[in-house]
């Protein structure tokens, strides 16, 4: 038997947003779902609450990017903390050993669902 956990109705996750369900930050980059773990690798930042940029979710505290297919960082802390020299690269690096877990996304009649 499968846990899954259903997200929203189709119509409720258009292209570009993100959302959350139970353990995972869901969304939507030009019609295909994601999930992901929703806390970001750098301070723990709820993913959920994040944005989509260039095909990547962005962390909504310091503009983290990840690539949600692999769950790599692929550019690090921004604002005060972009001026820290490795720190971005630091992050980078971790999760390529840690990335985010992710999660396997249906659809079942009208509703997104993931586990």
């Amino acid at each position: 038997m499968t846990n899954q956990i259903k997200v929203c109705p189709i119509a409720d996750l258009p292209p570009g947003t993100v959302t959350g369900a139970g353990p995972y930050a869901v969304g939507n980059i030009d019609g295909e779902y994601f999930a992901v773990t929703r806390r970001c690798r750098h301070l723990r930042a709820d993913l959920a609450g994040g944005s989509i940029e260039n095909g990547r979710l962005v962390c909504p505290w310091h503009q983290a990017a990840y690539d949600v297919q692999s769950g790599h960082m692929v550019r690090g802390p921004q604002q005060i903390f972009a001026k820290i020299p490795g720190l971005g690269t630091i992050f980078e690096t971790l999760t390529k050993v840690w990335p985010l877990g992710r999660g396997t996304v249906s659809i079942s009649e009208e509703d997104i669902m993931v586990e």
